[in-house]
């Protein structure tokens, strides 16, 4: 694909993603749908976010957000045992888990959502000013498996919020600003 077609690509998906439909929410606009499918990644144990939600447990239960806050974690085994000890112990899925924590080792989640290379982002300032997870990553409340469903890559989808919220939208809020090493220059 020539350079000014991609470009063009580019700038539609920007386009298209900030003029997709958002729905408001109470602390701001949600993100809109990716514009283009994208497949549930394989993980390597079945797990269910429908299900978990719905016995009550809050996404902080599992996602905690050690310092310096850029990123939620995946849970720690001892948090699954915590229940899998005794709950769902005749299923497969379960056995399986029970062969990660007696072998000590972390479960492989595989990455659903990555921070595009050169954007500065914390789920802790977002946290913070009040920002729920939904917001940014729907109702998880309503689905088995996540995928990157949400534009939440999407640059239109953060100036947006941003906008509405009052937030900063002034580059080097996101971007670092380039250093001459990173420019190449002497």
């Amino acid at each position: 694909m020539k350079k000014s077609a991609r470009i063009t690509l580019f700038a539609l998906l920007i386009v298209a993603s900030g003029t997709a439909q958002q729905s408001e929410s109470a602390d701001g606009p949600a993100v809109p749908e990716n514009i283009a499918p994208h497949a549930t990644p394989a993980q390597p144990l079945p797990f269910s976010h429908r299900s978990h939600v719905t016995l009550g447990l809050v996404c902080q239960t599992c996602h905690t957000n050690p310092d310096p806050g850029s990123m939620m974690t995946y849970p720690a085994i001892e948090i699954c045992m915590s229940c899998h000890l005794t709950a769902g112990t005749d299923s497969t899925a379960v056995a399986e888990l029970q062969a990660f924590a007696e072998a000590a080792q972390k479960i492989p989640w595989a990455r659903v959502y990555a921070v595009t290379p050169g954007v500065t982002w914390s789920h802790r300032a977002h946290l913070s000013s009040g920002v729920e997870c939904g917001t940014c990553h729907g109702d998880i409340s309503q689905v088995d498996t996540v995928s990157e469903s949400k534009a939440i890559l999407a640059m239109a989808s953060c100036i947006g919020c941003h906008e509405v919220t009052g937030a900063r939208t002034a580059c080097v809020t996101c971007h670092a600003w380039p250093t001459d090493q990173l420019l190449g220059i002497k």
